[in-house]
């Protein structure tokens, strides 16, 4: 000590040797307070995450010596949940309820209420079941159907008549839910009417499996739904023109349904030959699902067949107004609107097209009652509705709150948020949303903010946006549309001339700024780039030495994802509309998904047939206005960014990649 001493008297000649001695003792003090208190951390978190291993193993033993351990850890309630779970099926139940009457400040409470739920009603302890059932808040099918076997057991056949609803699904249910359906059907609540409905919404699912347990009870030939699943077109040819019965005219409309998803033509063809053997109703119901798939596959002819159907469900009714769309036939537009149920004519899509379908039929003073409470929205349709309102691109307020120390300390001082961060800090991401995600579903605008500021300090950059997302009233742009990494995309973005409002729109929308994200299909970081399309982007580069664990890495990731947003921009005559669905579909779909003719860009998103695609392509784009705004870049409206997409040419089709 007495050499640092010297040293810093001889660099200093004004300090006094006493009062020196005293600073670096204090000082000394608190760096060796940090690295006892940074020790601490770290040991805590080595032992919760042997505690976890020791869970994930069913290792009992081990995990009772970690426990002992973090008693007055904040992660404690994890390895309690985890010593009752191991154990939960033979639990002491008073032990169960102590857990479950723990404040409610953390997933793990109602996460164990539902496993135990599910072992009570297996067992039907009704009681137990009863007593806890009302506290569930992350209520499924399973416990829902053990609820309606306890109200059953005390209530009788008249507390049966609630699984109706369940069992008009296409969909397999829990096994909980079999002696309902079961006495249901005994006790005639459940008729062959409903038995049939079942039997073709399976098969209009494709749930064969389903289908064939249905027509057991339905009197069908199982045999039969085989060769007809297996070799539709085949299994069509067989019928001979003699009358059918109602089994066999749901099998062969099943037929006739996968052969639409196949062929449209295919399908026609088919039923042409045998379109006299079924009556009116059954007629309609196979024109709506041949328009439904015609529209899908983009099919001109849609909407004639869609006049020749009955009744649409949610699905057909949303396409027979694409497929109006793409012809610009704004009378069938309004039609195929104003058909839809009320509910869903309230979605932000069909209320714009409305809107804008009432406009081109010059019943401008309707439309402009339409659009207005939609412009108020922060989304695509919103900012579009804006634009059609005030002619100008549409702007926002970028913050209207901005927390001070003291909020943020208070937030920081709730269990649910220390928790959320130690687990992050441990990367263990799935448990941490799961617990940021509880802490902050009932917070004020202002405390979603707090929270939103929080995450972003602690480069938890998905959970700021998705904090920001939520507010109703006050908002911060500046939240809710991040821009991280802004230094290592600038050289990218200037040598490959982007426009950095859409790379950062689209790396939004990619990966939330989460730059260990990866997808289920393989796509990596930032910018989720495919493997395959990393190795042809290197070799295009010129990367000497590239090899797959590169991918991962921040600079190289945002590296060729630009120079694959460049190349893909280069290939669509520079729209990031017909990009954007490259970059997320392939450039074979983009380029298949246009049309004979022009079409509006908005027009373009809304009728392309992958759902995620469409949804992607839509918010990357309100995305980019946004990030415009805060960039304080000049304002371009979303519909000039939208643009006209160009009709199909044979002189625009050259093969390129269709893998990200």
């Amino acid at each position: 000590m007495s050499k640092i001493f010297v040293f810093a008297c001889s660099c200093n000649r004004l300090c006094y040797a006493p009062r020196f001695l005293a600073i670096f003792k204090m000082r000394f003090f608190f760096y060796l307070l940090l690295l006892i208190a940074t020790s601490a951390l770290a040991d805590e978190a080595s032992v919760f995450v042997a505690a976890h291993d020791a869970f994930r193993a069913g290792n009992a033993d081990k995990l009772e010596n970690y426990a002992q351990r973090l008693k007055n850890s904040p992660l404690e309630v994890y390895v309690s949940y985890y010593r009752l779970r191991l154990g939960l099926n033979q639990a002491d139940p008073e032990l169960v309820r102590k857990f479950l009457s723990r404040p409610d400040d953390t997933p793990l409470i109602d996460k164990l209420r539902g496993e135990w739920l599910k072992i009570l009603g297996m067992k039907h302890q009704w009681d137990l079941f009863d007593t806890e059932y009302p506290r569930l808040v992350n209520e499924d099918t399973e416990l829902l159907c053990y609820a309606i076997q306890s109200r059953v057991h005390s209530q009788g056949q008249a507390a049966l008549k609630e699984v109706v609803k369940l069992w008009l699904s296409g969909r397999d249910r829990p096994y909980s839910c079999d002696p309902l359906f079961e006495a249901a059907i005994a006790a005639e609540i459940i008729g062959v009417p409903e038995i049939w409905q079942r039997f073709r919404l399976a098969l209009e699912a494709g749930n064969v499996s389903l289908a064939r347990d249905l027509a057991e009870k339905l009197g069908v030939s199982v045999p039969v739904l085989d060769k007809a699943a297996n070799n539709p077109g085949r299994y069509l040819d067989s019928l001979q023109m003699v009358k059918l019965h109602q089994g066999q005219r749901a099998i062969a409309l099943f037929a006739l349904l996968r052969l639409a998803r196949q062929s449209p033509d295919l399908a026609l063809e088919h039923w042409k030959k045998i379109a006299t053997l079924f009556n009116i109703e059954e007629q309609q119901y196979f024109y709506s699902w041949l328009g439904y798939e015609a529209a899908r596959k983009l099919d001109s002819r849609a909407l004639q067949w869609f006049k020749s159907a009955g009744s649409l469900n949610e699905q057909q009714a949303a396409w027979r107004v694409r497929a109006a769309l793409r012809e610009m036939n704004w009378t069938e537009v309004l039609v195929g609107v104003n058909g839809m149920q009320e509910a869903q004519q309230h979605e932000a899509a069909w209320q714009y097209w409305k809107a804008y379908a009432l406009q081109a039929t010059g019943k401008v003073a309707e439309a402009r009652l339409q659009f207005a409470p939609l412009a108020r929205e922060y989304s695509f349709y919103g900012q579009l509705a804006a634009e059609e309102l005030t002619g100008l691109p549409a702007q926002s307020a970028v913050a209207g709150f901005k927390p001070g120390k003291k909020e943020i300390a208070a937030i920081l001082a709730l269990p649910g948020i220390k928790r959320t961060l130690a687990l992050y800090n441990m990367d263990m991401r799935y448990e941490a949303t799961k617990e940021w995600s509880w802490a902050t579903r009932n917070f004020s605008d202002q405390e979603l903010i707090t929270a939103a500021e929080i995450a972003k300090n602690n480069e938890m950059y998905d959970r700021a946006i998705s904090a920001a997302d939520k507010t109703v009233n006050v908002h911060d742009l500046s939240l809710r549309y991040l821009a991280p990494y802004r230094e290592l995309l600038r050289t990218h973005i200037k040598e490959y001339e982007l426009d950095e409002a859409w790379v950062y729109g689209l790396m939004r929308q990619e990966s939330r700024f989460v730059t260990a994200a990866k997808s289920g299909v393989g796509a990596q970081g930032l910018m989720q780039v495919m493997p395959a399309t990393a190795r042809w982007i290197a070799k295009k580069l010129g990367l000497k030495h590239y090899d797959r664990t590169l991918i991962s890495q921040v600079d190289t990731n945002l590296r060729l994802g630009t120079y694959y947003m460049k190349t893909v921009l280069s290939w669509f005559g520079g729209s990031p509309v017909l990009a954007s669905a490259a970059y997320n579909a392939g450039p074979g779909r983009a380029r298949h998904w246009r049309g004979d003719k022009a079409l509006d860009g908005a027009i373009y998103a809304e009728t392309i047939p992958f759902d995620e695609t469409r949804d992607y392509v839509k918010k990357v784009m309100s995305n980019t206005m946004y990030y415009n705004l805060l960039f304080d870049k000049p304002l371009l409206s979303l519909k000039q960014r939208l643009g006209v997409i160009a009709g199909k040419s044979p002189d625009n089709q050259q093969v390129i990649p269709d893998e990200k």
